[in-house]
């Protein structure tokens, strides 16, 4: 028994041990036998379905569709957007255009309704890309010449975007894209002014440009016309200063921006060209395939004005240049604004054209604003920092010059008393700073000063309420036609104030009904008259006879070439005489002809501007009794003594520049009534110009005040506005920037080289006999006895500059006879400077002494 046990186990025992052996090979022969059956299964299972591409439509199902010129989608959830691109709209020019709707005059020159300039790009299409490029319109090549063909050569277009394509539907020809990069960057205009240079740390300036916050503010779409407004927002956590009280909160800053895409358009406007006699805005073209010296086929700014009987002597055009005053117009100058607007149509028919100017209201419940670039609007802004008084920019295709829309900007500011305390006190009532943005104007802003003088003088002499607004409206009806001016095409003419003599302007019978001026885009000054009761029009009522000139030469359809040059041949009639912003004498050393100036008049400044001091003299005598109301703060006083003490500072400024002066004479060779194009101011004004500057701008007295008026000049404090700089009137600092103002021109490089170079082409008044006439102006009536502090400021200011000129870091501008002049004029003051007078012109002596003789020892 025990041993069929023992057998049975053992048995059991071998068989358990097989199975443990052989398992590994069943689990492997298992798994074998199971992925056969899969690879059979996947051998005979059907393949899965291609996913369906996608559409546009299912790109677009939860987007808002705008169409019009290029089809705009914006996501109803998160405002995205997207743009349709048609294979026909690839390889075609587009117009943009951008303008600010709203911004900030922190920033720069970020304001309402500020142009942005326009540009041609073209959309072109790289393998799945569409890309924006800008186009290069500066130069043409004549197709006739074999050269055109290498016309691409060193020039370089410009790709602003390369946009992936995210769905092309070939049947309909049409590519979707992203279009957020496109409008809600700076893509296709730089809207943040670039950091300058030395600019102090401490100036105001936008931060980052804030993709989360930026966004789509409207879309509008035309046929013709894409249009959309964007808020772009800029950040900066950690600003250095705050601006001013037109920013809610500085560290995020929102800049308003109307986008416009257009169609090129596709007319009859034929190009006009330039001719330097005439002042319009330019494209400027070079042509690369003339021999000519002067290779130029530069645009003329005009509008496309035809005719509708085009053989009637005068027609009505077949559309009009129309301006829509916007619903923000004051009713109370409705009418007056639309007559400044409505002048311009005395020019016209001298061109041939009816009413091509009209004026519509635009009505309260319009559905439109004046952003929508289809309408030319007169608009009006009432801002915390008044950026003009008036503006007037348009924009055009670049290919051809063609104005394509146009508005005028007007502030509120015109028609207040408000001043802006930091300028109350500045050397001069306007600003003599040249600007190279040549679209810029700033008439207005400094048409309202020479108001703020003139109501100053008429209140003074008991003017009436009527008179008073007799006056603000001529100064309205004065902007108005300036910008007008500006928006069909003319830019600055600013030596037309030379056409009557100041006599003539004095003459109130005289001035009746005329022009003032030969053109109304002169800054010319108000015409205020030393005797009140012969005061006529304070400024132009009508365009001029330049203007009507002007206006012949851009619209006049002539029918041939030698018609449209005999009416330029007019140019050297004294009432057409021309000069541009880019000729005139504002800022120290810039150009020779003082007859082109700013906030001059008539055809003897020096006498005019002489007359405006007299004038400011005898109101300062009595500002005191006549400006200061019971019950008021002396702020008003204040003002006016700043209005007056400008005025002065203008007047001497505008009489500098006859020395060393140079008439130009743009005519053509030839030309009937032509003179030498350069001819130097003669000896007997250059010496009455020195003779104004000694009496007016360097005598003790100059700009002297009565005493008692210099306790009250305080200014009405609000709140906590005074600053860090204390409040009195910086007296002294005044009278020296004005000073220094005149001394900036008379010692700067360019005058005293070119008093020098014109003794060759008739300039009698050498360069010893002004720098020692001027040496004399600022030493010779005090240097031997007490010097008043005014003086001692002008005499140190003007010794300071003679040691610059050999010893500074700008010596080597200045011509080797200059400095001899100067060395000679150092040694002169150093001996007349003897110990003499009180105990301040002792001390004031010897600094005199102590500087040149420092000076002296750098001098080799």
């Amino acid at each position: 028994m025990n041993f069929i046990v023992s057998k049975s186990f053992k048995f059991f025992l071998a068989t358990c041990l097989l199975s443990i052996f052989l398992m590994p090979q069943n689990i492997e022969a298992q798994r074998k036998k199971t992925r056969k059956n899969k690879d059979e299964v996947a051998a005979v299972a059907p393949k899965p379905k291609t996913p369906k591409k996608k559409t546009i439509s299912d790109l677009v199902k939860k987007s808002k569709k705008i169409e019009g010129l290029f089809t705009i989608y914006q996501d109803t959830i998160n405002g995205s957007l997207q743009m349709l691109i048609s294979e026909d709209q690839i390889g075609k020019e587009y117009i943009y255009f951008s303008q600010i709707a709203d911004g900030v005059m922190d920033a720069g020159r970020i304001n309402r309704g500020s142009y942005r300039g326009s540009k041609v790009f073209k959309i072109e299409k790289y393998f799945d890309k569409i890309e924006f490029v800008t186009q290069n319109t500066s130069f043409y090549y004549d197709p006739n010449n074999p050269i055109s063909k290498a016309e691409s050569a060193n020039i370089s277009q410009g790709n602003m975007a390369s946009v992936k394509v995210d769905v092309y539907d070939a049947k309909k020809g049409l590519y979707l894209i992203k279009a957020d990069g496109l409008f809600l960057k700076e893509t296709f205009s730089r809207i943040k002014p670039p950091s300058r240079p030395g600019g102090s740390p401490m100036s105001f300036k936008l931060g980052s440009l804030d993709k989360n916050k930026t966004k789509i503010k409207s879309i509008k779409n035309y046929p013709e016309n894409t249009n959309l407004k964007v808020e772009y927002v800029y950040t900066n956590p950690s600003i250095l200063s705050r601006g001013s009280n037109a920013l809610a909160d500085s560290r995020n800053v929102s800049i308003k921006v109307f986008h416009s895409l257009m169609a090129m358009p596709d007319n009859d406007y034929e190009p006009r060209y330039e001719d330097p006699r005439v002042g319009y805005f330019t494209t400027q073209v070079d042509d690369k395939t003339s021999t000519s010296s002067t290779p130029y086929r530069d645009l003329v700014h005009r509008w496309n004005l035809k005719k509708k009987d085009p053989n009637a002597a005068v027609s009505e055009p077949v559309e009009p240049i129309t301006y829509w005053m916007e619903n923000t117009t004051p009713l109370e100058w409705r009418e007056t604004i639309r007559q400044g607007v409505l002048e311009w149509n005395k020019a016209f028919e001298k061109a041939g054209f009816k009413n091509a100017v009209v004026v519509k209201q635009q009505a309260d419940d319009a559905e439109w604003d004046a952003g929508d670039i289809r309408y030319n609007v007169l608009r009006w802004t009432s801002s915390p920092q008044p950026p003009f008084g008036g503006y007037g920019p348009s924009f055009v295709n670049p290919r051809t010059g063609q104005i394509l829309g146009a508005d005028i900007m007007l502030e509120y500011v015109m028609f207040s008393t408000r001043v802006l305390y930091d300028k109350i006190y500045e050397a001069s009532a306007h600003s003599y700073e040249f600007n190279d943005d040549h679209m810029y104007c700033s008439f207005g802003e400094s048409l309202h000063e020479d108001t703020m003088f003139a109501k100053a003088v008429a209140s003074a002499f008991g003017a009436t309420e009527l008179e008073l607004k007799q006056l603000q409206k001529e100064v309205l009806v004065a902007l108005l036609m300036h910008e007008v001016g500006h928006t069909l095409g003319l830019n600055h003419n600013m030596k037309a104030s030379q056409l009557f003599s100041p006599e003539q302007l004095a003459d109130a019978e005289f001035i009746k009904g005329k022009c003032l001026t030969g053109s109304v885009m002169d800054y010319a000054t108000l015409n205020v008259t030393r005797d009140r009761n012969k005061q006529g029009h304070y400024t132009d009522m009508s365009v001029g006879p330049y203007d009507i000139w002007a206006i012949q030469f851009g619209y006049t359809p002539f029918k041939s070439e030698s018609e449209k040059q005999a009416l330029l041949n007019r140019s050297t009639e004294p009432e057409l005489i021309f000069g541009n912003d880019a000729d005139d004498m504002r800022a120290p050393g810039k150009a020779i002809d003082p007859r082109v100036n700013v906030w001059d008049q008539s055809n003897d400044a020096i006498q005019y501007s002489i007359d405006r001091i007299e004038l400011a003299n005898d109101l300062m005598k009595t500002a005191k009794e006549r400006f200061i109301t019971a019950g008021e703060s002396y702020q008003e006083l204040r003002n006016v003594f700043g209005h007056l003490n400008g005025q002065k500072a203008t007047a001497v400024g505008i009489i500098s520049r006859y020395i060393g002066g140079v008439y130009v004479d743009r005519a053509m060779a030839g030309q009937e009534g032509a003179t030498q194009p350069y001819t130097p101011v003669s000896l007997k004004d250059q010496k009455r110009a020195m003779k104004a500057l000694k009496d007016y701008a360097f005598t003790p007295n100059a700009f002297e005040a009565p005493k008692e008026i210099y306790n009250y000049l305080a200014r009405q404090r609000r709140g906590f506005d005074l600053g860090r700089s204390p409040e009195d009137p910086k007296i002294h600092d005044f009278v020296l920037n004005a000073q220094k103002n005149v001394l900036s021109h008379l010692l700067h490089p360019y005058t005293l080289q070119r008093i020098t170079d014109s003794e060759l082409y008739g300039n009698q008044y050498t360069l010893s006999q002004f720098m020692s006439e001027l040496n004399a102006a600022i030493f010779n009536v005090d240097i031997y006895g007490s010097v008043n502090t005014f003086r001692q400021n002008l005499q140190l200011e003007y010794t300071n500059r003679l040691i610059s000129m050999l010893t500074g870091k700008q010596k080597e501008r200045f011509t080797y006879n200059s400095k001899s002049m100067a060395l000679y004029n150092l040694k002169r003051i150093r001996t007349m400077a003897t110990p003499s007078g009180n105990t301040s012109s002792r001390a004031h002596k010897q600094h005199l002494r102590t500087l040149i003789d420092n000076a002296l020892t750098e001098i080799k």
